[in-house]
């Protein structure tokens, strides 16, 4: 290889992240390339000034592994103009370092990545390289500007059997329905891993006592997704909670609209797979996700993976929007979206093919799930996986958005956590803005042998059904232990030799700060399937 191709093939490597500036020095030394660094532009961007801070949106960590993590940010100068305040063909050298200490004395790992313009200037670094179970500090450099500090932690070695781990998750936070004030409490728990479970922007205007109001109307274009992140991005509590721990993420119906399926709208949009591509993409830009999710070609965008932490935990987190089939018995008047109807009037629910996961996730999951050696083994998905009574009284009414409106997919997953293989499943959700607590059961009406433990918790600040709504199903569904839609809030879970589960909840989520208390808690015991009150 001649010099001047090898300088290319390491330039190339530079440029695309995988090689930190210790490694270039090295190599560039190795090969005889002294001058490589300098050649490189590897100080090109020093001077670059920027009008205002460019890392207003701050730092995010997320996906931890046994040795690394991926890193976040975005340059945003001006957050809340559709370019961030970047010129769009302008792409930027941004330099990431993670360290032992909070003073970044023993910088452990470091390196560069461009930030271009065509993904908003956003900077997605899955850092490797790092020992294992241990917790790091970042930040990253642009020109003249230094980020926050952000904390993050790697997972236990795949042989490693952790003592306990504790996380928290939640889901719904409505931006002008409340402030996101259950964040700070929720650090203060000192959660090692927060799970988010979807609907973490709206993508459009509603409820009562707004308290704060989106900037511009219902969202549509890549440009307004981006504005619309990017404004949820500026409150402080939520930036603080990124900032502090890593995070697993999937997404619900809002960030791109109410109540879609695969490739059909609530109000069969004809263009609605462009909006979701433009959803899609403004969701990785702003998220702390690995590079292998990131948007494909075809407007698709891989989410669901398998997070492990030692053999104490795997984390299967699901994508149930993606993939689904459209909604069976749609109303009439929208065309398509969800409804609440008896089961016995739609044959359509039961149709063959229809799924909730579709057939390659499906695979994926049950074959992760026969495979599986953790003690507690966490199914993270958006909604509630248990059947629901939701009309109170004589008959029977069921919600067609959820796993209820997917019952051959419902039923397969069921019953794969059913397996006696299986240790210790736990089903955790959001997207209902309640919290549900339940036994997990095939046909609560009928069979009713539990099979797994279900936490569906409540939104974080999105308004849910009137109380009254739950007090009128609970009779009729004994397999729930608790259901309460008048509180917003998080679940805090501490894995190790049993589950214990404590539902958090400010006063209200009206005001910028509110008193936190604990609503109830569970335990799920080692080898018991099922949930009980604490």
């Amino acid at each position: 290889m001649t010099e001047s191709a090898r300088s290319a093939k390491l330039d190339a490597l530079l440029r695309s992240g995988q090689l930190s500036r210790r490694d270039l020095l090295r190599a560039a030394g190795s090969l005889g390339l002294l001058g490589f660094a300098a050649s490189s532009g590897l100080h090109a961007q020093s001077g670059y000034r920027f009008v205002a801070d460019p890392f207003a949106l701050g730092v995010a960590s997320g996906y931890p592994t046994p040795d690394g993590f991926t890193l976040w940010t975005r340059l945003a100068p001006a957050p809340l103009q559709a370019d961030g305040g970047m010129p769009r063909d302008e792409n930027v050298v941004v330099n990431w370092q993670v360290a032992e200490d909070a003073n970044f004395g023993k910088l452990v790992a470091e390196g560069r990545v461009r930030a271009v313009g065509e993904l908003a200037h956003s900077v997605h670094v899955d850092v490797v390289g790092l020992r294992p179970d241990r917790a790091y500090f970042y930040r990253f450099i642009a020109g003249d500007a230094v980020s926050r500090s952000g904390r993050s932690r790697t997972a236990p070695a795949p042989d490693a059997s952790p003592r306990a781990l504790k996380f928290a998750f939640s889901s719904c936070q409505h931006f002008e329905q409340g402030y996101f004030n259950g964040y700070a409490q929720l650090l203060q728990d000192s959660p090692d891993l927060m799970i988010f479970l979807g609907d973490y922007i709206y993508e459009s205007s509603w409820g009562d006592e707004l308290v704060r109001r989106h900037l511009g109307g219902e969202t549509y274009t890549l440009d307004e997704y981006r504005v619309r992140h990017a404004q949820y991005k500026t409150d402080a509590d939520l930036q603080n909670a990124h900032a502090a721990l890593p995070w697993l993420l999937t997404w619900d119906d809002h960030e791109v609209d109410n109540d879609p399926s695969a490739d059909t709208s609530e109000h069969l949009d004809p263009r609605f797979l462009l909006r979701r591509a433009a959803a899609y993409q403004a969701y990785y830009e702003h998220m702390p996700l690995p590079q292998r999710m990131r948007p494909r070609v075809d407007g698709s965008m891989p989410i669901h993976t398998r997070v492990d932490f030692g053999g104490l935990a795997s984390f299967f987190v699901l994508d149930d929007r993606q993939y689904r089939s459209a909604m069976a018995c749609a109303d009439p008047y929208k065309g398509g979206g969800s409804t609440t109807l008896d089961p016995a009037s739609c044959s359509e629910l039961s149709a063959p093919g229809r799924t909730l996961l579709g057939a390659e996730q499906e695979a994926w999951l049950y074959q992760g799930l026969s495979q599986s050696k953790a003690r507690w083994n966490v199914i993270a998905q958006q909604t509630q996986l248990s059947p629901m009574d939701s009309k109170g009284g004589a008959g029977r009414s069921q919600w067609t958005d959820g796993w209820d409106g997917y019952p051959a997919s419902q039923r397969a997953l069921i019953e794969a956590l059913g397996r006696p293989g299986l240790s210790n499943p736990l089903v955790i959700g959001g997207d209902i803005h309640a919290n549900v607590v339940a036994n997990v059961q095939a046909d609560p009406w009928g069979d009713a042998r539990t099979v797994a433990a279900e936490i569906c918790g409540t939104s974080m600040s999105s308004q849910g059904w009137p109380q009254s709504s739950y007090d009128a199903m609970l009779p009729d569904n004994p397999h729930v232990l608790m259901g309460r839609s008048d509180r917003r809030g998080y679940a805090l879970v501490k894995l190790g030799g049993n589950a214990e589960v404590s539902l958090r909840s400010p006063q209200t989520v009206k005001t910028a700060r509110s008193p936190v208390s604990t609503l109830a808690q569970f335990v799920v015991e080692d080898g018991v399937r099922g949930i009980r009150r604490a």
